[in-house]
């Protein structure tokens, strides 16, 4: 198994795409990149942690390539929004990726460049070696598949996951 941090604005969002994916065995959504030990929920939305809201991805690379969900990482957030991702502002909502070794920092750094070509703005997605995980409270876990009614959920993620899907269905799992 191989490990993936993402970052792409609200976690309840990339979460339930990478969910979809074959090859993907879990994704926990979280905190990283901050100096702020054991950050709650409430220490993230005060943007002083210097957390993002990340998802830890473990997959099977015999299945799903790291380049693969990077690409996908592309797909489902704007890369170009410092800060911020449509209403959700702030750092906790950066674009980041946190690589685990020097392969994935290689494959980020060349994904980075092919993805700048599509984008006519700059790409500001911040690129860090990975550092502590923390997982978030429990009811952001999976939070789509338990609250698809929900405004926010429905939305901004029905509509994200419908577009990924249609442009993504060869590599949903069943």
């Amino acid at each position: 198994m191989q490990t993936a941090i993402f970052g792409g604005g609200c976690f309840w969002c990339i979460d339930a795409a990478f969910r979809r994916l074959k090859g993907v065995q879990s994704v926990l959504s979280g905190y990283s990149g901050g100096h702020l030990d054991n950050p709650t929920y409430q220490d993230i939305c005060t943007g002083l942690s210097g957390h993002a809201e990340v998802v830890k991805i473990e997959f099977d690379e015999q299945v799903i390539s790291y380049s693969t969900l990077l690409q996908v990482f592309f797909e489902l957030h704007d890369p170009t929004q410092l800060n911020r991702q449509g209403n959700d502002v702030g750092t906790q909502y950066r674009s980041v990726i946190f690589y685990l070794d020097d392969v994935q920092k290689l494959a980020s750094l060349k994904m980075l460049a092919s993805q700048q070509a599509l984008f006519a703005d700059k790409i500001v997605t911040e690129l860090s070696p990975a550092t502590l995980f923390y997982s978030a409270e429990t009811y952001h876990q999976d939070y789509y598949r338990d609250n698809p009614n929900q405004p926010y959920c429905s939305i901004m993620i029905g509509p994200k996951l419908a577009k990924f899907s249609a442009n993504y269905a060869t590599l949903l799992a069943q």
